[in-house]
This record gives structure tokens, sequence and C-alpha cells, in this order.
């Protein structure tokens, strides 16, 4: 069945997803609760004022409409989580992101993808291999993928162009970043897909960069580190690749080359040694016909929560309170100290996070958003 919001339904959610406090996770927990985002926007207020909240303003209607309007007057498209035309790869994350904007060809989307990433300050070498990969793979029938970087990243999106390649942005669709990639930019939102989860017209942030390596592993079948540094951003989208159970794929490099630390370590570590596309595709190959396998919902995903369970929060809040500080501390052990169930637990976490006094980390863990003051 195909499913395309009509625009009520697609305004609804985006409102939803540009709320203040509420993320990916927030905002799988309220349309699992809820059932639609109408709804949830409806009950957002009483949760937060549960939590602690005086008052919660829901970002308004018109500048909604207008970030929609605009969008799509400029050429772009916004499509949601639950409909059909979203990206396979982003649907089995847990949780996807809510909304994508995006320009260029759609269709590319659902297309088996992989991703070349690598450092921005490159060797010639890194980056003609780079090249020559990226060239191979998409002639092989793959979309390449990749963050519209210096270096590397320029590199397979350049290589790949004619066949098609989808570019992730940190900051909304419409700002290129870096400046010096504009001509590639507007090369790849014509024939290509250019992506982002962001707002439109929002700078890119370093704390946006993160979340935009994760929807480059997602929407790949494999990661392939070209060259990367030890703490490089490259690293941190092949580790987002093992915990999406996607594969990871690196080329090795001199060991006196600061710049291939990363990758040599990532090998050691089992990553598939890459010297070729042949490398690669013998991996992919057997796994292209199958779907997406998701993360463990053990670990990523909080039990849906129970509309049953607000008596027993109102009973648990003040155990709750008691037991989060500013170091995060992880959903499994509140359950676990307060003996209350999960649906009661996410509960009063949602709420509290609602009100802006809880922060939700990776690894399923929650914080108080600033420590609280001394009574």
């Amino acid at each position: 069945m195909t499913i395309v919001l009509d625009r009520a339904a697609k305004l609804a959610w985006l409102r939803l997803a540009r709320t203040p406090q509420i993320g990916p996770v927030t905002f799988a927990s309220l349309i699992a609760r809820f059932g639609t985002a109408e709804r949830a926007l409806e009950e957002i207020p009483h949760l937060a004022q549960r939590g602690g909240a005086k008052s919660f303003v829901l970002p308004p209607k018109e500048d909604i409409a207008r970030e929609l309007d605009l969008l799509e007057a400029i050429g772009g498209r916004m499509i949601a989580s639950c409909e059909t035309a979203f990206p396979p790869g982003l649907t089995a994350l847990d949780p996807p992101p809510p909304v994508i904007s995006l320009f260029g060809q759609a269709h590319l989307l659902q297309q088996d993808m992989v991703a070349v990433v690598g450092a921005r300050n490159a060797s010639a070498l890194a980056r003609k291999f780079a090249w020559s990969l990226s060239r191979d793979l998409s002639e092989a029938g793959l979309v390449v993928a990749s963050g519209l970087a210096r270096g590397i990243d320029s590199a397979a999106h350049e290589a790949a162009l004619d066949a098609g390649t989808v570019a992730v942005v940190a900051g909304g669709v419409d700002i290129v970043y870096p400046p010096e990639n504009e001509s590639l930019y507007r090369a790849i939102a014509e024939r290509g897909v250019v992506l982002s989860e962001m707002r439109l017209g929002e700078a890119p942030q370093a704390r946006h960069f993160p979340r935009r390596n994760r929807l480059i592993s997602g929407l790949a079948r494999g990661v392939v580190v070209v060259e990367a540094a030890e703490h490089s951003g490259s690293l941190i989208t092949a580790n987002y690749a093992l915990e999406q159970n996607r594969e990871v794929f690196a080329v090795p490099g001199s060991p006196l080359d600061p710049r291939s630390k990363g990758a040599n370590r990532l090998i050691r570590e089992g990553a598939i040694l890459t010297e070729g596309a042949e490398d690669v595709l013998a991996v992919l190959r057997p796994i292209i016909a199958s779907g997406f396998r998701e993360p463990s919902r053990d670990t990523l995903t909080p039990p849906a929560i129970d509309f049953e369970a607000e008596a027993e929060a109102d009973r648990i809040r003040p155990a709750i309170e008691e037991a989060l500080g500013v170091t995060p501390v992880e959903i499994d052990e509140l359950i676990r100290q307060t003996r209350a169930s999960a649906g009661a637990v996410l509960t009063v976490i949602l709420e509290l996070e609602l009100a802006g006094r809880c922060r939700r980390h990776p690894g399923n863990r929650v914080s108080w958003a600033t420590a609280p003051a001394e009574a």
C-alpha cells in the first residue's frame, strides 16, 4: 500500500518534528502513543505541564506552512518517515528521522547504496582511490552516498555523479557547505539527491554533523572509509554503521600518515580490508536482494508507552527525579531501581523531556538538562 500524507497531515507531522524538546526518539514515542501527529500535538502541553513546565508553546502553524511552501517553491520536497517514498535504509533506523527534505531525483533513494567517506584534508592518492572506487561501485549499480565535505566526500560524489549520488548535508538542504562545493552541490541537486533532516535555512553547526553521519550510514548497505584520522567524523560514521548492522570497509594506508590511523584501526578491529570495488561488491552482492536488518530494539528503542501508565507515573515521579543526575543513566537502570513498569518510567521521562528538564543521550540514557537547584 502506498502511503502519502495529505497537506494537513504533513504540516502536523512537520510541526511535531519541529517542536522544541522533541528529537527523533521522543517523536517516535509520541506517534506510538497517540497514533497521529495531530493527536500528539493536542496532548503535548498536558504532558509538559505534568513534567513541570509552566507553559508549552508549539511552533506557529504559519511558520511550519512557510517552511513547506518555500521548500516546494524552490523545487524541493519533504518526505515524512511514515510515507512510502521514505528511503528504506532510514526507515529501518531506530528511530528514523521524522522528516527529510531533499532536492533532486527522489527515486534514487529507493536504490541500494554504499557510502564512501574519509578525510577532508585527504592525500592526493586517497582522493584518486576514492574517485576510482566510487566510479566502479556506481557502474556496478550502487548509488554512492557521502557528506559533500572536502576531500574524500567530494571525490566520491564527482565520480558517481553520472550514475547517481546522494549528498547528506548537516544544515538545511538549501545551505551550500562548504562554499567551494557550490558547483558540485548544484550538479548533485539536479542529477542526484541532496538530503537533510534539518529545517530549511539552518546553518550547519558542529552538533549537526553526527546526525548527518548517522543518516549517511543508515542509507547505505555498507560504509567504506578511505582515509581517516583517529577521532574523525568518518569513524563516527563507521560506528553508526556497526550499530545499524551495516557492513564496514576500510582502505589501508601508510602507518606513517596520521590520516590513515583511523582506517587502519578499523581493519584491526574487523573491518573488511578494501583494495578495490570487488572487495566491497563481494560482500554486498549476497545481501542486496534482502531487506535491511534493523538494530536491536532492546538497546535502541524503549518499549511503547502505555496509556494506562499515568497513575503509576505520578507515584514514581519523585523516585525518578531523585535518581536522575547530570551524568547520563540508562533508562533500564531507572526501571530496575524504581521497580516500576517500563511504560510508567518512560511516561515520566517523556513528560520531563517535554518540560525541558530532561535530556536524552546515546545508548538509551537520560540526564537532567541542567543541574537542579539546591532545595
